[in-house]
């Protein structure tokens, strides 16, 4: 682990729960050493286990994600898939969509996953649908207008879940925050009063990987 992820939790509580996490194998285990070794960002593995725990408890229909990457998330959150179910991510680099197509390929998912290419906020203001399950995972600082087309679509009994709320630890504390993230360090304090204090929501802020927030629409 390196020193960044430490601002969460002691290193020792970190290190002891990705200790007793069982090690992936097969194609899971090989995206996470890629990402590993080229500095690609994917979900913590700490993270990754409560979205597997979410998704084949809710065994949702449709799910949303906004940040594919190399399409590690969208595979292990497919997987909770009920049966014929469909997953919709986004990702707005040519070089992502390109290797996580060919990953979910390789997972053999391709006509479950859909990888849209573009801006975000661009693809999901023309986006229709209803879905049970959103992931968000993308550019921390425009969360709030992502949330805004969310909610348009999340369905009643939906759940919202939101990566990196506490980025670092400078969303709990100004004395860790580097001047140039204080923009994105408002944003996101912004985006969590917004979610915690939303009529329709309960939410939950739980400080695992770089802080996840859980809101279930009611």
């Amino acid at each position: 682990m390196n020193n960044e992820e430490s601002y969460i939790n002691h290193d020792y509580i970190t290190d002891y729960i990705r200790d007793v996490i069982p090690e992936r194998v097969g194609l899971l285990n090989e995206l996470e050493q890629y990402a590993a070794e080229n500095h690609v960002p994917i979900v913590q593995p700490e993270v990754a286990r409560l979205l597997s725990v979410l998704v084949n408890m809710i065994q949702p229909s449709s799910i949303l994600e906004i940040g594919t990457a190399i399409g590690y998330s969208s595979i292990l959150l497919a997987q909770g898939l009920k049966p014929g179910g469909k997953l919709i991510t986004i990702e707005r680099y040519n070089k992502m969509v390109c290797m996580a197509r060919e990953n979910i390929k390789r997972a053999s998912l391709e006509n479950t996953i859909h990888v849209i290419e573009g801006e975000a906020e661009e693809v999901l203001a023309d986006l229709n649908g209803e879905f049970d399950f959103i992931f968000m995972d993308a550019a921390k600082g425009h969360y709030m207008e992502f949330f805004h087309q969310c909610m348009r679509m999340l369905r009643p009994k939906g759940v919202l879940v939101s990566d990196n709320v506490l980025y670092k630890g400078m969303i709990a504390s100004d004395k860790l925050v580097i001047r140039r993230k204080k923009t994105i360090v408002k944003r996101m304090r912004d985006y969590l009063v917004a979610i915690s204090n939303h009529p329709e929501l309960d939410t939950a802020i739980i400080p695992i990987g770089d802080g996840l927030a859980i809101s279930y629409r009611k």
